[in-house]
Order: structure tokens, then C-alpha cells, then sequence
């Protein structure tokens, strides 16, 4: 089979499952809900309609990217996941043997899914944007603060969204490949994303020269990519938070998702499936 015929069968192999629109619906709800929250805390905070006069602000030309950017910073893990679910899915249920009978260059399987991944990358990032960006811009625009839609910066940003989107699906897959158990993949993912970096990241903002560190981290080099975020502003405000250029961000996201490919590919992708 050729790249062209197994991507396609691919395609319709993920599609033709509940799964993908699922994690979809969840995210845009999971995403909306947050970014009404902060939107409405953080604009009525701004132009002081909450908090008083001597409460904590965040300026007014920064809320846009900040709540929109809540699309990356806390909807990463759905790209990611369904990146994981891609290929332990195909462990789990077995679907791999005769996916592997009929193409047996196993490589080809694999860049395959990096294809429809980077579909359902963009698939999610236009989810994701829609959900943050929708609530955010209505609590901006009924505050009377700039919704930031006449800035060409606001457009790169959300091209640089549906990229870390992508980069995340990526990541997912070469999880997946790497970890074959779905359960363990699932709960690591889960685990790492939701504690222990986000943990890492707030300590980094009491102690002094772990931002060094806790900047080459997956989460925190898609907020650099991004070039915006709830986190990033929150130890801004402490007097930590530095962060790569957005370049070198995506430069990171990218070599992770690389790595972990390649070493899923000799490590796992090429053992024998039952």
C-alpha cells in the first residue's frame, strides 16, 4: 500500500469512531466555560467593575491574548490525548494485526497517523480557538476593553494556536507508540499535565533559577509558541515566569514530539503485536 492509501484508511479509521467528535464536545465546553470565567474576572477586574480600586489588574492591552490563549494553556491535553488514543487504541482492541498484514511497512502505519494527526490537530485548534475566543471577546467587548481582532499580533497568535494544537496531537502519537498500554498512557498523560508540571511551573515562581528549567518543559514551551498565557502572566505577576521566544518554544514542542516518535518507532512500533 502505498502512503497516500494508508493515510486515507487512516483517516476513515478515526473517523468512523465516536471517540474524536467526543473529545471535541468537551473541549469546546471545557474551554468556553474557563474562558467565560476568567474573561468576565479578569475584564471586570481591569476596568475595576470588581476588586476595587487597589485590586490586582492585569492591563488592559493584555487581556485579549491572555484569555484567548486559554484555547492552548488548558485545552492542550484534548490534542494530546487523542494523539495517545490514536495509536494505544490500536493495541487495545487489536486493530493493529491486520492493519499490519496489510501494510506491512510498519513506517509508513506510522507517518500515516503523524498525517491524519496533523488534520485533527487543526480540527481541534479551530475548537479550541472558537471556544476561547468567542466568550472572551463578549466579556471584552461589553467591558469596553479592545477585543484585539484589528491586530494583525491576534491572528499570528491564533495561527500559532492551531500550531501547538497540532505539535500536542504529535506528542500524543509518539506517547501512544511509546507506551502500548492505554490505561497506563492515559493516566500519565493525565498525571504529568494536570500535576506535576503545573506544580513544577508554580514552584518555579518561589524559587529562585528554576524557571531555567521549568521553561524547556513541554506545557510551558506551548505558552512560549503561543506567545500568551493565564500561567505565564500569573508568575509574571509573582516575579518569575521567563519563557523561550515563541520560535524557540515551537523549536521545543517540535523536539519532543520527535523524540518521542523516533524512540516510540525502535522501541515499540517495531515489536511484535498479537
Amino acid at each position: 500500500m502505498t502512503l497516500a492509501t494508508t493515510t486515507r484508511s487512516e483517516t476513515t479509521k478515526q473517523f468512523s469512531t465516536a471517540m474524536w467528535w467526543i473529545l471535541a464536545i468537551v473541549l469546546l465546553v471545557y474551554v468556553g466555560f474557563t474562558a467565560a470565567v476568567l474573561g468576565f474576572v479578569f475584564t471586570a477586574s481591569a476596568t475595576g467593575a470588581i476588586g476595587g480600586a487597589n485590586g490586582p489588574r492585569i492591563p488592559e492591552a493584555d487581556l485579549p491574548p491572555i484569555l484567548y490563549s486559554t484555547a492552548t494553556a488548558v485545552g492542550y491535553v484534548f490534542p494530546l490525548l487523542i494523539g495517545t488514543l490514536m495509536v494505544t487504541s490500536e493495541f487495545r482492541h487489536k486493530t493493529l494485526t491486520p492493519t499490519f498484514l496489510a501494510t506491512p511497512r510498519r513506517g509508513l502505519v506510522l507517518w500515516a497517523k503523524i498525517l491524519v494527526g496533523a488534520l485533527l490537530g487543526v480540527v481541534y485548534g479551530v475548537i479550541g480557538v472558537i471556544g476561547a475566543v468567542a466568550p472572551s471577546a463578549a466579556f471584552l467587548a461589553g467591558y469596553g476593553v479592545d477585543t484585539g481582532f484589528s491586530s494583525s499580533d491576534t491572528w499570528a497568535m491564533f495561527g500559532r494556536m492551531l500550531l501547538a494544537y497540532v505539535l500536542w496531537v504529535f506528542i500524543g502519537i509518539g506517547v501512544g507508540a511509546l507506551v502500548r498500554n492505554q490505561v497506563g498512557a492515559i493516566v500519565g498523560v493525565l498525571v504529568f499535565t494536570q500535576f506535576l508540571e503545573p506544580v513544577a511551573r508554580a514552584a518555579a515562581a518561589f524559587v529562585e533559577g528554576m524557571d531555567s528549567f521549568t521553561k524547556y518543559l513541554p506545557g510551558a514551551a506551548s505558552d512560549a509558541l503561543v506567545g500568551a498565557s493565564v500561567f505565564s502572566a500569573s508568575a509574571a505577576q509573582t516575579g518569575g515566569g521567563e519563557t523561550l521566544e515563541w520560535w524557540a518554544g515551537g523549536l521545543v514542542l517540535l523536539g519532543y514530539a520527535a523524540v518521542l516518535v523516533i524512540v516510540g518507532y525502535l522501541v515499540s512500533w517495531r515489536r511484535d503485536v498479537s
